[in-house]
């Protein structure tokens, strides 16, 4: 079966080159009216430029709709606007990609704190201010899909991306409580950690890597996040056509008894604790309360 845009209103925010751009120029190619943001930053999240316009162009060349919006995704009045705007054009949002992203790449030891905060309000804060503004009507209208971009760095770490890790991981975190309280409203809510070959990664990849890890490898799995019959709560790998999923999951663990509740009784304990046959993936924070609960009554 195809899966079809038509009729939908899709955000891709930092669209205006590498990833975004390719989800843009798909999503459009099904049929969805497509938001262009872009502030149009360099990868250090300096300066601006009218990337997203020239998408917008691509988009319409090929026979779609589109409108370019150079909102910075930190400013909560310039992501309400944008959805108005959207709105008030085609009729309501039902897709966000949260693509915008920027990098302040060095160890912890030379990182200074704006290097830090500015990364984490780029990417995590900057992903729930632009949530924050079509919340509010997905909820209303039913429907609604928005896809987190996570991180192989937020799920297993990379040296000297401390602030960015943090922001990433930060992310998948956010989608396991938004997808709880979008289920019944039709929200649903995913992220996808992808690899590509951008601009944020162009100094890191050799030559041949580079054109394998093609943003457009990833754009099979951030539309399908996205679209009508989407999963909901799913942390996807995308890259070079490889896709898996990735789970935090719960040890069966072991109930110590009272006279082992020590930090040496945790050591002397510590293989069965943290044993991972049969580990588990709990739907919910309550699924932990709920594992300890049976194991008091057991």
């Amino acid at each position: 079966m195809t899966i079809s845009f038509e009729g939908r209103v899709a955000i891709v925010t930092g669209a205006g080159g590498g990833l975004g751009r390719a989800y843009a120029l798909e999503l459009a190619r099904r049929g969805a009216k497509v938001v262009v943001n872009d502030l149009g930053a360099a990868r250090d999240g300096t300066g601006q430029s009218d990337a997203a316009l020239k998408v917008v162009e691509e988009i319409e060349q090929a026979g779609g709709t589109a409108m370019a919006n150079g909102g910075s995704v930190t400013d909560e009045g310039q992501m309400v606007e944008m959805v108005a705007k959207a709105k008030e054009a085609w009729g309501a949002v039902h897709v966000l990609i949260n693509n915008a992203g920027i990098l302040r790449d060095k160890s912890f030891t030379k990182m200074t704190m704006d290097d830090w905060r500015l990364v984490v309000d780029v990417h995590l804060t900057g992903s729930a201010t632009a949530t924050k503004a079509v919340w509010d009507m997905m909820r209303e209208q039913n429907y609604g899909r928005i896809l987190m971009t996570a991180s192989s760095t937020g799920l297993y770490g990379n040296f000297g991306q401390a602030n960015y890790g943090a922001a990433k991981l930060g992310l998948a975190g956010f989608t396991k409580t938004l997808y709880l309280e979008g289920a019944k409203y039709n929200v649903k809510v995913n992220t996808i950690a992808p690899v590509a070959g951008t601009r944020m990664t162009e100094d890191i990849f050799p030559p041949e890597a580079f054109k394998a890890f093609a943003p457009e490898n990833v754009v099979p799995a951030a539309l399908f996040l996205v679209s009508e019959d989407a999963p909901t709560n799913q942390i996807v790998g995308a890259g070079a056509g490889f896709f898996h999923t990735a789970h935090v999951t719960m040890t069966k663990g072991k109930m110590l008894s009272a006279e082992d509740r020590t930090p040496e009784g945790v050591a002397a304990h510590w293989a069965e604790i943290s044993d991972r046959e049969g580990e588990t993936v709990p739907k919910s924070g309550a699924d932990q309360s709920m594992t300890i609960l049976q194991s008091l009554q057991g």
